[in-house]
């Protein structure tokens, strides 16, 4: 998928290949026997009222052969069970096993995740061929009975999916082999089928030369993965149809053009009549038939004028009905189908890709099919979960990545609107992308165009499809210049994307993977012929997501820049449980697969977790996406200017409330709604706003939540689609100064080691070898464990892993904790007050650090932190503050800032500013590896509180960055990546404390290279901040 540095796993043993590829599954040029030819997904029905309710397990000429099979693992193919397809031999004492599933996660061999390499790879990969000593085979076998009504019919048995490569026997006999992992093999069983009582058995690789086309970012997982199901059809039948509904160049009216194909199994000099109609729910608003003789085969072309339909987008996914109809000679019905369908036109013009003439901006994720338990299986509940969430959140696309997906992710796709890239499935990253690439081998020509043809014809009536896509990182050259102008031969309506052709002339669509906003920029400041779509950007392993609005302020200004996916959707983790019951996700590596090759954590880059949690950065990704932008009408804030930025619908189901905060008080509030606001446009609206009697030293913010007004689909009334958030005073919130406060008198008191400051209910210590606050005790209670000292370290996260950031950054580590005292200075300050300062030398880094701290008698402790860059050359600086243990108890949590989720100098767009509480154990999010987590930016002030309310306060007038967890940044260190699970980590009854004047951000260009921009880095420098420690009550104490 990406490119990495990657850890290579020496293994004791490489498998051992066959000298000789006379085997089916060791020939690139064997991919299929006797399998049928592809085709549209459909189901025959008895009658067309049947056939319109489209539900196949009603079908009487449907058997679906999904659940408990019988089932043998072996570890390579010589181990394999002879005959055990024949009806003689005993399976009874074989396993059971479910289908589909994956048989690795049912117990049977290991899986394994691996990026780019080939999981079998040896120093040089030698295709076709494929290990003869490790190369599992699960063979299966169950009976079916036949229905009776199917006798004279044809019958057919449906693979969904199925991974590696298959052969299939029925009742003892062969009937033919397939590979291609991802989309259907089917088979016509009529010869070999018999009344009643019948035997299926299928013997499945977990390798073939087929493995070369699948070298996916994924887990490589084995079985048979979706459906299996018989069907039956008449001696003549309906074998495939294609419709397109395109519309006219004024967007008003469509030309529908329906393909139909009938096959005969018989000879026959019969006439038969079909028929189209197309439906809007129940009423029937166009119809056609046409009488043919069918002599084998026989092609027909139904077209038709559509006035004014409604257009399909995923804005308004409006779907009419497509039935066809098959009658004998007699005018009997002998067979039905239905599909749904909508009306569109998807062109490229002017260097725009458009969809019902609008430059659509994708706002897309790459999505994987997997589930935490079943792996590659995937259940239509979750599928529609996918979908829900993707909708709430406002994405409008996804990315097949890398290859078809089940059909029915298509059709909810089609039914709730999404703009769907289809993407073939090949990828033969391993070979590499130089002249060995698989895509430059004429001998591999047909195994590309078969899974790209097989691709097309099943999923080519689906509206949501609206671009193809060749496949990915699979190198380029003539195979893929064949299958583009394959796809361009049989489909007009759809343009062709393929990520490693860059701008050749195969490719209708520019679309590179982790491209900076710089090189974004340049490409859109020129005209061009083809709009620049990211197939795969803001790379969200762990915590990041960085700089997307920098992303999407550059998309929004140009026009060649329509957006891009995400990658990717969903943590690829499988729930495992540890030796104490405690779950985690496992990743490359884990469930036994030590020993082989893999990529540690790198599946884990999701914007939400393997259970469909969201990480924090998926707030982000929908306020950066949402598309109803509210904005000051001036400086003053004097009307609201609303902006719709959807293509298709008004903003009339959506409804604005509003609040004005102060300090985090709600002062005022109100609703509107934005009536008639038509897309592009932008109305004003006067909230009264200049009214409101603003007091001194207090920031008034006004929030804005748009809700719909009623259910839609997936989407309740009163659920929040957008927000914003807007200052109306640029005045920060008052925090008290030295001349504010009023203290009792305090006494000193210091030998060699200590100095003591008291008042009547205050102990202050400092360490003077350490020059650190040891302990800070109010009314008898010690708030601190370990002292304040400086900090220059967080934890690494996955993006700084890829950079190697503990090595390159690793100078400021222990930076604080080696600082060496070298002048200490105790002193009486004004308003009864104690200065202690302390001067350091930082010999890690060859710089100076001094801290001041004034201790006044009512617990109040103003801090005055200073940084002098030495000459030293020094990389950049992790983070600048300080960090302090407190005892046990601390849990509760208020502050006012942003929040209430993590957020980062480079992704707090979504973090409103307020007051929040939590706790602290909920600062933690659970990534799949340790790293940096639960930070807060733009703080004004933070209390940490036991039960009964008390505990300190921390707050400057200067805003700060803090995080309160129960672990210190090096417990959540690694230096390799996926080295740890966060399951591993074992929290602190302690809460560590980190005060900040600047961290680095997250970065989110990439994960094995990419540094936060450099407006959200440290670069070294002179830095100076302060803050005020107080104890506080909340029975009795005030902010």
């Amino acid at each position: 998928m990406k490119h990495i540095c990657h850890v290579i796993l020496l293994l004791t043993l490489l498998p051992v290949f066959s000298a000789y590829a006379q085997e089916d599954w060791q020939n690139e040029k064997v991919f299929a026997i006797n399998r049928e030819v592809p085709y549209s997904t459909f189901y025959t029905y008895a009658c067309e009222a049947s056939a319109l309710q489209n539900n196949p397990k009603a079908s009487p000429y449907y058997q679906l052969l999904n659940g408990t099979w019988k089932f043998n693992w072996v570890n390579k193919p010589s181990d394999r069970p002879q005959k055990f397809y024949t009806e003689e031999y005993d399976v009874s004492g074989w396993d059971n096993i479910q289908v589909p599933s994956n048989w690795e996660l049912k117990g049977y061999g290991k899986p394994i995740y691996i990026n780019t390499r080939y999981e079998f790879e040896p120093e040089n990969p030698q295709p076709p061929n494929v290990p003869t000593d490790w190369n599992p085979v699960g063979s299966y076998r169950r009976d079916f009975l036949l229905p009776d009504n199917w006798d004279g019919r044809q019958v057919f048995v449906h693979f969904g999916a199925v991974k590696s490569a298959m052969y299939l026997w029925i009742n003892g006999k062969k009937v033919g082999y397939s590979q291609g992992s991802k989309t259907p093999a089917e088979f016509d069983i009529t010869p070999y089928i018999k009344k009643g009582k019948n035997s299926i058995a299928v013997e499945v690789y977990r390798f073939s030369d087929g493995t070369y086309l699948e070298c996916q970012d994924f887990w490589r997982l084995s079985g048979i993965e979706r459906d299996v199901y018989l069907y039956s059809t008449p001696k003549v039948r309906i074998r495939d149809f294609f419709f397109q509904g395109d519309l006219d160049d004024q967007f008003k009216n469509a030309q529908a053009t329906v393909e139909v194909e009938l096959k005969a199994h018989e000879k026959t000099s019969a006439t038969y009549t079909l028929e189209a109609n197309i439906y809007d729910g129940l009423q029937k608003v166009w119809t056609s038939k046409k009488n043919l003789k069918v002599a084998g085969t026989a092609s027909t072309v139904f077209t038709g004028l559509i006035k004014e339909p409604k257009k399909w987008s995923a804005e308004t996914p409006h779907l009419y009905t497509l039935s066809l109809t098959l009658k004998n000679s007699s005018g009997k019905i002998i067979q039905a189908t239905s599909n749904k369908i909508g009306f569109r036109k998807v062109e490229i013009k002017d260097g725009q890709l458009l969809v019902n003439g609008k430059a659509v901006l994708f706002k897309g994720v790459n999505r994987h099919e997997h589930d935490e338990f079943e792996g590659h299986v995937v259940s239509e509940e979750s599928m529609l979960q996918d979908i829900r969430l993707m909708k709430q959140n406002n994405i409008n696309a996804v990315r097949t990545c890398h290859y078809p997906n089940d059909p029915k992710w298509y059709d909810l796709c089609d039914e709730y609107g999404l703009y769907v890239i289809d993407e073939a499935n090949i990828e033969s990253h391993g070979m590499g992308y130089g002249p060995k690439t698989l895509a430059k081998d004429p001998s591999w020509l047909d195994a590309h165009m078969d899974r790209t043809v097989r691709m097309v014809e099943r999923d080519k009536n689906h509206a949501s499809v609206i671009i193809w896509s060749l496949g990915n990182e699979a190198g380029d050259g003539p195979n893929f210049e064949a299958t583009s102008e394959w796809i361009h031969g049989r489909d007009d309506s759809r343009p062709v994307h393929y990520e490693r052709a860059g701008l050749k002339p195969h490719t209708d669509i520019f679309c590179p993977m982790y491209m900076s906003i710089d090189a974004m920029v340049k490409y859109a400041s020129k005209k061009q012929d083809r709009p620049l779509i990211q197939c795969e950007y803001a790379h969200a392993m762990g915590n990041s997501v960085g700089n997307f609005q920098d992303y999407w302020d550059a998309i929004e200004k140009y026009k060649h820049l329509q957006g891009g996916f995400i990658w990717d959707w969903i943590d690829q983790g499988i729930a495992a449980y540890d030796e104490n019951g405690k779950k985690y996700w496992a990743f490359g590596g884990d469930l036994g697969a030590e020993k082989h090759a893999h990529d540690q954590n790198f599946c884990m880059n999701g914007i939400v977790n393997a259970d469909r949690t969201p990480h924090p950065s998926l707030y982000e990704v929908k306020k950066v996406y949402q598309y109803i932008k509210i904005r000051p009408s001036d400086e003053f804030c004097t009307k609201v200017n609303v902006t719709n930025y959807y293509d298709f619908i008004t903003l009339n189901n959506y409804k604005i409330n509003w609040v004005v905060k102060a300090n985090g008080t709600n002062v005022l509030s109100g609703e509107f709604y934005p009536r008639d606001i038509h897309p592009g446009e932008t109305k004003s609206f006067d909230l009264g706003l200049k009214t409101i009697d603003k007091k001194p030293g207090y920031e008034y913010f006004v929030h804005f939540s748009v809700v719909s007004v009623n259910d839609q689909a997936l989407i309740p009334a009163g659920f929040e689609q957008a927000s914003e958030q807007i200052a109306l005073t640029s005045q920060p919130a008052h925090n008290k100064t030295m001349a504010d406060i009023i203290s009792p008198k305090i006494l000193v008191k210091q030998d060699t080691e200590r100095a003591t400051i008291t008042s009547e209910d205050l102990t202050v210590v400092f360490d003077l070898k350490k020059g650190e606050l040891t302990t800070y005790q109010y009314e008898g209670i010690n708030y601190i464990k370990e002292g304040l000292t400086p900090n220059f370290w967080k934890a690494p996260n996955d993006n700084d892993l890829g950079y190697n950031m503990p090595q390159k950054y690793n100078e400021w580590r222990q930076a604080g904790k080696n600082k060496v005292v070298k002048k200490t200075n105790i002193q009486k300050g004004e308003k009864n007050s104690a200065i202690v300062i302390f001067e350091f030398d930082l010999p890690d880094v060859k710089s100076t650090l001094t801290t001041t701290y004034t201790i006044y008698g009512n617990g109040e402790i103003i801090v005055d932190y200073s940084f002098v860059k030495g000459k030293k050359e020094l990389s950049r600086i992790p983070r600048i503050g300080m960090m302090m243990v407190l005892a046990e108890n601390y849990e509760y949590l208020e502050w006012y800032g942003r929040g209430p989720w993590e957020n980062y100098p480079d992704r707090k767009t979504a973090a409103f500013i307020d007051h929040y509480k939590s706790t602290v154990t909920d600062q933690f999010f659970h990534y799949a590896s340790p790293q940096e987590t639960g930070y807060k930016t733009d703080t004004r002030w933070v209390t940490l509180t036991d039960k009964q309310g008390r505990g300190i306060m921390i707050k400057s007038d200067m805003h700060f960055g803090f995080s309160s967890l129960h672990f210190t940044p090096e417990d959540l260190s690694q230096n390799q990546r996926g080295s740890k699970h966060m399951s591993d980590m074992k929290p602190r009854k302690e809460t560590v404390m980190n005060i900040d004047h600047k961290i680095m951000g997250v970065g989110g260009d990439d994960s094995w290279g990419a540094q936060p921009h450099k407006q959200y880095s440290i670069e070294p420098g002179d830095y100076r901040y302060h803050f005020i420690i107080k104890p506080i009550n909340l029975l009795s104490n005030s902010k």
